[in-house]
């Protein structure tokens, strides 16, 4: 048994985790923390075992993070330049918040084990010429820096997000994706799916992880991290059904 922080809960990929959390018998502790929580009326499971707490990001480290001693940190936050306004606004909550947050619920403890779950995006590259890679992928290497075992899932297009407005360029681009998603397993990706194997791998850690995940091991000298892949990820999902 252990126990589970969740942040990004109420965004698109952090529901569904969220969901897959409070449905597993292996966390009996849930922690969501975050700008917002979800409405409790809303969950049809597991809600007793859930601790929700609202936060302040630019002052995470009086939110007591610590305080929990996670034995997992799911990060499922992120953003785009659109939505944060600017490219310095889109790197403060996508990388700032990311890894401050990471470091806050970091136990200085050598006998509690940690890790944490993130998801980052296909084609990040620290190295990229790109504001939205590199960001992603100064991100994953600020993480593998901080002393956890660290996975990181570079998922695809995501299918089956529920948005309040309608975005036409998503509407074109995952028409694309659907069709190229018929002759390749790395182009897109169902969110519940990732969802669940998000939670699956932070239940059993890089070591545990199934063979179908295709992890490889990634990063820099003093940063390295487990990465799945898009195919990886439905590869996970799909082993038990």
């Amino acid at each position: 048994m252990a126990s589970a922080l969740i942040l990004g809960a109420t965004g698109q990929v952090g529901q569904f985790v969220l969901k897959e959390l409070l449905a597993s018998p292996h966390f009996i502790r849930v922690g969501e923390y975050g700008r917002r929580v979800t409405d409790k009326d809303s969950i049809k499971t597991g809600s007793e075992r859930l601790e929700q707490k609202k936060v302040d990001f630019d002052n995470i480290d009086k939110a007591g993070l610590k305080e929990g001693k996670w034995d997992v940190v799911f990060i499922t936050l992120g953003t785009t330049k659109a939505d944060a306004g600017s490219t310095e606004a889109f790197e403060k909550i996508d990388r700032e918040y990311v890894l401050n947050a990471a470091r806050a619920a970091r136990v200085d403890d050598a006998s509690h084990s940690q890790r944490v779950v993130y998801v980052s995006s296909a084609g990040a590259d620290p190295s990229s010429m790109f504001y939205y890679p590199r960001s992603k992928g100064l991100t994953e290497l600020g993480l593998a820096k901080l002393g956890y075992d660290t996975i990181i899932f570079r998922p695809g297009a995501l299918k089956g997000i529920k948005r309040p407005e309608v975005r036409v360029k998503e509407i074109f681009f995952g028409a694309v994706t659907s069709i190229l998603s018929h002759v390749s397993d790395s182009v897109e990706i169902q969110v519940p799916m990732l969802a669940k194997s998000i939670v699956e791998a932070g239940v059993v850690g890089s070591s545990g992880l199934p063979d179908v995940a295709r992890a490889t091991q990634s990063g820099s000298d003093g940063a390295k991290f487990t990465l799945i892949d898009n195919a990886g990820a439905i590869a996970m999902a799909k082993k038990d059904t």
